[in-house]
């Protein structure tokens, strides 16, 4: 049986792109990765990431997909959709992309049965398993493997984004100083913001109105 797990990686930035990933192997063989260390990106540092990353496109099957900001906000801005729909619309090209008898999914919705039957109605392989998790990165190896390809991707994203514009702006997360200072001086100049986003829509109203009483 050959399994698989998807993740994601820069959910909830106001900077940059959403990467997802899904690795897939032999069930018999799961567990080279876990002697790799494989485990949830988060659990480790960015210098074991990088070391496993090219060890874990050699052993899997893989695919990735990079959401920029643009692609966000274009789904986002359709009243029938929403982050959650274009995360499992975007699980489902990856599982339809490679060959798997099970997927396992990081599951970011609050109602798992309408999101696995969502991804299970898409899936052009029928009887493909389908499991959605919360959590799923951090219990399952394989999902470890997809959010460690989706990490690594979303951060090297930033990084060339960072040397394009000349800036270090942080993380790219609403709760990071750097990058609220730099949106504030910046909002209207780059297209790598979220504008759907609730900081960079409050912060661009302020800005019009600031304009308008000065006008």
């Amino acid at each position: 049986m050959i399994i698989a797990g998807v993740d994601e990686a820069g959910r909830g930035p106001v900077i940059g792109p959403m990467v997802m990933a899904i690795c897939a192997i032999p069930e018999e063989e799961e567990y080279k990765l876990k002697q790799m260390g494989v485990k949830d990106s988060k659990l480790l540092s960015p210098k074991q990431r990088n070391s496993m990353f090219e060890e874990i496109k050699k052993l899997c099957v893989h695919g990735i997909i990079i959401l920029k900001a643009k692609d966000i906000d274009s789904a986002l801005n359709n009243p029938s959709t929403n982050l959650n729909l274009l995360e499992a619309e975007t699980s489902t090209k990856l599982t339809n992309a490679i060959k798997c008898d099970k997927v396992i999914l990081d599951c970011p919705s609050t109602n798992i049965s309408a999101y696995t039957n969502f991804v299970k109605a898409k899936i052009r392989k029928k009887d493909v398993k389908v499991i959605a998790e919360h959590k799923a990165d951090l219990n399952h190896v394989i999902v470890g493997a997809a959010s460690i390809l989706a990490k690594v991707t979303r951060d090297r994203e930033i990084e060339k984004i960072k040397k394009e514009i000349r800036v270090d702006f942080g993380s790219g997360y609403p709760s990071d100083p750097r990058t609220v200072a730099f949106l504030k001086d910046n909002w209207n100049k780059y297209d790598i913001f979220r504008k759907t986003w609730s900081t960079y829509k409050k912060l661009a109203e302020a800005k019009a109105q600031k304009g308008l009483g000065e006008f």
